[in-house]
């Protein structure tokens, strides 16, 4: 029984063996420097040999050993990107948009969400590190993150807002600006109670969007009613009734919701209550997310070019690598309000 057992055991295959550069040779009838020569790109090959190592390498199935290339040339092909919330259709199309730039340069990307924990962050940057990433494209929760990574000599580029205690490259908006238009356009209109929804963080998206709104009131010459500006903590469950309490108890006619996620919270408790977009209560939102174009009437919102946010960072990143010296680059796009169904004259 014994000897039946270990009959059997010896025939329980093992796992495959990787295809190495040696049996691409062989296979092609050339010397392992050739096939490293071709699978490369770098260095001569005839083209006979190069075709045939290539035909080879795709018939046996060959993956290039990327952790050996990693240890060899001390630094990957791989960057790694940090975003506050996949779940956000905004930081989804800024990935999007960082992929599709660093697939043209060859390179990939490796994608994570740190939940706008500065602890996530700093784990997801320790990871990039081991992976030994030549760069990193973050949307920054706290200072640890990019100090820890240029600490190691890894670029870094801030994507969406800044928060690095030295100067690093960025892509930002121009979070100011698309605060005022939003705010000028419901006052030019007529409405005087505009209740503003905003995170509360010290985030310069955040806070540039505050700053805007207060900066359309003091052009109009109008005062700012401080009970009409709803500070939300991020993630918070609340939100929503703290929503419908502004609605109850101050009453404005207006609200600019100051990123997508809150604007869909207003959007809802608006429907909840049967109040009519613009007739009752008119809406702005920040972030021009499919659904805001969908819904009937669709929402004025301030659009933010997010695919082309990625494709800066990602340029800036790659101009990094290449050149680590460089002096440093902020490049803040501009925002654009468009006008829809659900903003209107205030109701006489």
């Amino acid at each position: 029984m014994a000897d039946d057992a270990q009959l059997t055991r010896a025939k329980v295959p093992g796992p495959p063996r990787p295809v190495t550069l040696a049996d691409i040779a062989r296979e092609a009838g050339t010397s392992p420097a050739t096939a490293s020569r071709a699978l490369s790109g770098r260095g001569y090959v005839s083209d006979g040999a190069r075709a045939r190592l290539l035909d080879a390498a795709d018939r046996l199935g060959y993956v290039p050993n990327a952790s050996a290339r990693t240890l060899k040339q001390k630094t990957s092909r791989v960057v790694g990107v940090a975003v506050s919330d996949l779940g956000n259709q905004f930081y989804a199309r800024i990935a999007a948009g960082v992929e599709q730039t660093l697939r043209e340069s060859d390179y990939q990307m490796v994608l994570i969400s740190d939940n706008s924990e500065g602890a996530e962050e700093v784990e997801g940057a320790r990871t990039f590190l081991a992976a030994r990433a030549p760069g990193v494209i973050l949307t920054p929760v706290g200072k640890d993150a990019t100090k820890l990574l240029a600490g190691q000599g890894v670029a870094v580029v801030e994507v969406d807002r800044r928060l690095a205690e030295y100067e690093c490259d960025a892509v930002v908006i121009d979070n100011e600006r698309g605060g005022r238009a939003a705010t000028a356009h419901l006052l030019e209109l007529g409405h005087r109670r505009v209740g503003l929804l905003v995170v509360d963080t010290d985030w310069t998206t955040d806070a540039g969007r505050l700053s805007g709104y207060l900066q359309a009131h003091e052009e109009a010459g109008l005062p700012v009613v401080e009970h009409l500006i709803l500070r939300v903590e991020h993630g918070a469950l609340d939100a929503e009734q703290r929503i419908a309490d502004l609605l109850d108890e101050h009453a404005p006619t207006a609200l600019f919701a100051a990123n997508n996620l809150l604007a869909e919270q207003a959007w809802h408790v608006i429907r909840r209550r049967g109040l009519r977009l613009p007739d009752d209560i008119s809406l702005v939102g920040f972030d021009d997310v499919p659904w805001m174009g969908m819904v009937d009437p669709g929402i004025t919102v301030v659009a933010q070019p997010s695919i082309e946010m990625g494709r800066r960072a990602a340029r800036l990143l790659l101009r990094r690598v290449d050149d680590p010296d460089c002096e440093p680059r902020v490049e803040c796009l501009e925002p654009l309000l468009v006008v829809r169904g659900s903003t209107g004259p205030l109701a006489r």
